[in-house]
């Protein structure tokens, strides 16, 4: 945006990052405690956070923005009442980019995992409850559907974004489906991530010699993201590959089996692209997911990816550049790697660069975003 002339701010919850944005931070620590003890007790997640927002909606009135974006809204630190009703009384044009599937159901992030379709027609009695939001005492899933429903669809300029097209079918068939959406895939930098020549240095210091890398990565390792399949994978495959993982706990470390190399998580994007250009294959075994950015990061440095038909983490791929597994078959797991650890990875190389190259640029997806911003403002 700045690039193009615009002035930009960046409003949120935690985690403060660099930037050459103005920043605004949303309430303080004890505010997202707070959400977070009304989320576990009373099933009310995205309803805290009250003056934090109120604070926020000052502020904006302060800016006078010409157009508003939208991007997560739940993690303990927004109340969606009190922005929605905001933003109605203004009505500044907003671009919602969703990220899951919690805009429009009454509690979960995902269902696919567990095939639920009460979002279709109206939550209630939510089998997810104990998941993230956590609720341990009571169930509002009907409550928090019937207000989303309301508060969500009362805007008059509001368009969605979806990264995936398997996320965009899902919103077409709930209550959101009234809203104009449009896809954009997600982007990245494909100046960093890139084939790397230094690669000897990790061989070397894991001796790794004469190994075929098999490669996961995830930022948190719960269960959605198919830690439990690679634990099964590395009994079944040949013992000339080599399974790495990356993104860790120690805990987690001391419990995997010697055959897995593990790795705490890295915050260095160039020590990353090297083991991507490293390894063989990428695997992203994840069980629930909307459009993976490891998978992109992986094909950007020239590495084919294997992934678990789930969600959109197909969509990255192609035939030339990766297979889809349907999920939980880690004996087709191996049989796809093994297919693709013997054909010649210089072809591989070339195809999957190409394609991130095609598709995933941040440069011009990025570009997609400020044009649709444009045209939400001139319309």
């Amino acid at each position: 945006m700045m690039q193009h002339r615009h002035e930009s701010f960046i409003a949120y919850g935690r985690g403060k990052r660099p930037s050459s944005s103005n920043l605004i931070q949303i309430g303080n620590k004890w505010d997202v405690n707070m959400h977070g003890v009304k989320t576990m007790l009373l099933d009310r997640h995205g309803f805290g956070s009250k003056n934090a927002t109120l604070q926020l909606v000052k502020q904006i009135e302060a800016i006078q923005p010409d157009v508003i974006g939208l991007h997560n809204l739940h993690g303990y630190y927004i109340n969606i009442k009190v922005l929605f009703d905001f933003l109605k009384s203004v009505n500044i044009p907003v671009l919602w980019t969703l990220f899951d599937c919690w805009a429009f159901t009454g509690h979960c992030t995902y269902f696919d995992n567990i095939q639920c379709k009460k979002w279709i027609t109206g939550c209630h009695h939510c089998p997810k409850t104990r998941y993230y939001p956590t609720s341990y005492v009571l169930d509002q899933s009907k409550k928090n559907y019937d207000d989303k429903e309301r508060l969500f669809n009362k805007l008059g300029k509001l368009e969605l974004v979806v990264h995936s097209h398997w996320l965009k079918g899902l919103v077409q068939q709930s209550f959101l489906q009234e809203i104009p959406i449009h896809c954009i895939t997600s982007g990245i930098n494909v100046d960093v991530f890139k084939p790397q020549e230094s690669i000897s240095g990790l061989i070397d210091k894991f001796n790794l010699g004469g190994k075929k890398i098999i490669l996961g990565v995830a930022s948190i390792w719960d269960p959605r993201k198919g830690l439990h399949d690679f634990i099964e994978l590395s009994k079944i495959v040949p013992a000339h590959f080599q399974i790495v993982l990356i993104g860790l706990n120690k805990q987690q470390i001391k419990e995997l089996p010697r055959s897995i190399l593990a790795i705490e998580r890295t915050e260095s994007t160039a020590e990353l692209a090297s083991w991507y250009s490293l390894a063989d294959v990428f695997v992203n075994p994840t069980w629930q997911d909307n459009f993976p950015t490891t998978n992109l990061e992986a094909l950007a440095c020239g590495t084919p990816v294997i992934t678990y038909n789930t969600g959109g983490s197909p969509e990255a791929i192609d035939r030339y550049t990766g297979i889809s597994i349907e999920k939980g078959d880690v004996q087709a797991l191996a049989n796809a790697i093994e297919r693709v650890g013997s054909e010649d990875r210089l072809t591989y190389q070339v195809a999957c660069r190409n394609r991130a190259l095609q598709f995933f640029n941040k440069d011009d997806r990025y570009r997609d975003y400020l044009n649709l911003y444009n045209s939400l403002l001139f319309s």
